[in-house]
């Protein structure tokens, strides 16, 4: 048989709601879907407490985002196995990035996997709806920095997390290869698109109560704007996809995780 990885990536709502409640279907959830590399966004760290150690206890290494907000708001990495090396891509690319609202960071994390070496990416650009402006140019800063450290070396790429863009949107059409950005071209193979063509997939969706409950966002059609995607080489994505589900998209004794759909991804050597 061949090696397999499970990727997953969820934005975790930081502690809106009722996170005692919330929690306790995370943690649940995550036990029994075993995920080997977890992308994690709006996680809260203090100097008083840790979502993720709530959620994964001493089970998994963990990474935490250098850069976060002054409520401890930012992203974290969530492994199996401890990481080889780590580079913080900084996302702060006008003005208008605010880092006390948004820390402004991607975070690249190279381990030693089962399916070979892989250089796990999560990503998280800007959030506001009108700033495609810079979610074009956080795409590039940080296709830029995964090629200069996969450069020369036979290294898989997995980008996961929240991009706060649709599909059709510029900053993941350049992603998934269907237009160039800033001088440069890449190709990242969508799981979602993949294993259902077709299929819209919303990962942000009033089919959720929770952002039914949150007026401003309950404003906005559905979306997805969650995703796992393989990095191509000349001949397509160097893992081979073989499932890619929602994450989180059912309520548990009538509690939903957060205000995402995840989305979790079974990977195999080509």
């Amino acid at each position: 048989m061949a090696e397999t990885l499970r990727v997953a990536t969820l934005n975790i709502w930081c502690r809106h709601g009722d996170w005692a409640a919330r929690r306790d279907v995370l943690r649940d959830g995550f036990r029994l879907l075993k995920p080997d590399l977890i992308a994690l966004q709006e996680t809260v760290v203090t100097d008083d407490s840790d979502q993720t150690a709530e959620l994964f206890g001493d089970d998994y290494h963990v990474l935490h985002q250098g850069r976060r907000t002054p409520e401890g708001v930012g992203c974290s990495i969530v492994s199996r196995w401890p990481a080889v090396a780590v580079e913080e891509i900084d996302l702060c690319v006008t003005e208008r990035v605010d880092p006390q609202d948004f820390p402004g960071r991607s975070t690249a994390a190279e381990f030693d996997t089962p399916v070979g070496p892989v250089l796990f990416v999560n990503h998280k650009p800007n959030w506001q709806v009108t700033y495609e402006h810079e979610r074009e140019l956080q795409a590039v800063a940080a296709a830029r920095a995964i090629e200069r450290l996969v450069a020369g070396r036979d290294l898989h790429v997995v980008l996961a997390g929240d991009f706060d863009a649709r599909p059709e949107t510029s900053s993941v059409r350049f992603w998934t290869g269907r237009q160039s950005l800033g001088d440069l071209s890449v190709n990242y193979q969508d799981v979602w698109e993949f294993a259902h063509p077709g299929d819209s997939g919303h990962t942000f969706t009033l089919e959720n109560p929770l952002i039914v409950a949150e007026a401003d966002w309950g404003r906005i059609p559905p979306r997805r704007i969650d995703y796992i995607m393989v990095r191509c080489d000349v001949r397509g994505p160097t893992l081979r996809i073989h499932s890619a589900e929602r994450l989180f998209d059912r309520p548990v004794r009538g509690v939903f995780g957060t205000d995402h759909f995840g989305v979790i991804a079974e990977l195999e050597q080509p």
